[in-house]
């Protein structure tokens, strides 16, 4: 393993311990899968060396990579099974799916801008990810041809809870979604049973707005 490896694979043990273990990340299959999937490459070259750094980082097309504790926290709600079935709405830079894709048994993701949805299957596959399969669309409207799904993630702020995600989500379901204007939402969780669907908020965050027929419709 050449220097710059050892450093990078330094880093990423680093903000496991100290940005994600020490914030209360605790389920077993998050922090193996944080220690696993290689951050920086999911960044550009020149950015390679914040990749592990406690904060987002841009990643082109006015998009970003979401802060490693975020990723973590978002996937931990989800309690993910080995044989769960994931919807992502909101590819961006893949990071995400790749840490899903580390633990559940197929990710499908969905991204609407179609330079970062190129590159993002072009690295699914150069890692071998092929446990994550990929569609060019608007989010927002789901995957209903996949659906139902034991989860569903969505990586951007939206005004609203889309009904039509609900609608794709399995009894006995979860989804994590970003929820509120434009500059700052709450992360809610929604678990979906056969009463119906039970919310949960986990706290503040902030997201690029969810862009689609049934979030924002302006850029």
């Amino acid at each position: 393993m050449d220097k710059k490896s050892l450093k990078y694979d330094r880093q990423r043990e680093e903000m496991v311990h100290r940005q994600i273990e020490s914030r209360g990340i605790t389920d077993p299959n998050v922090l193996l899968a944080m220690r696993t999937v290689q951050r920086h490459l999911f960044v550009s070259e020149a950015l390679m060396d914040q990749a592990y750094g406690d904060h987002p980082l841009p990643i082109g097309e006015q998009q970003t990579i979401s802060q490693p504790y975020i990723v973590a926290e978002m996937t931990q709600a989800l309690v993910l099974n080995k044989d769960d079935r994931v919807l992502e709405i909101g590819t961006g830079s893949g990071y995400q799916a790749a840490i899903l894709a580390e633990i559940a048994f197929r990710v499908y993701t969905v991204e609407r801008l179609y330079p970062i949805f190129v590159k993002a299957r072009k690295l699914f596959d150069e890692l071998r990810y092929y446990n994550v399969v990929t569609k060019y669309s608007d989010g927002t409207s789901g995957w209903s041809d996949e659906s139902p799904f034991d989860a569903i993630m969505v990586t951007a702020g939206s005004p609203e809870i889309p009904q039509v995600l609900v609608n794709q989500l399995a009894i006995g379901g979860r989804m994590i979604i970003p929820v509120g204007d434009q500059y700052t939402q709450e992360l809610v969780k929604i678990f979906k049973d056969e009463q119906g669907i039970h919310k949960s908020n986990l706290g503040g965050c902030r997201f690029v707005k969810l862009v689609g027929e049934y979030g924002w419709r302006e850029l």
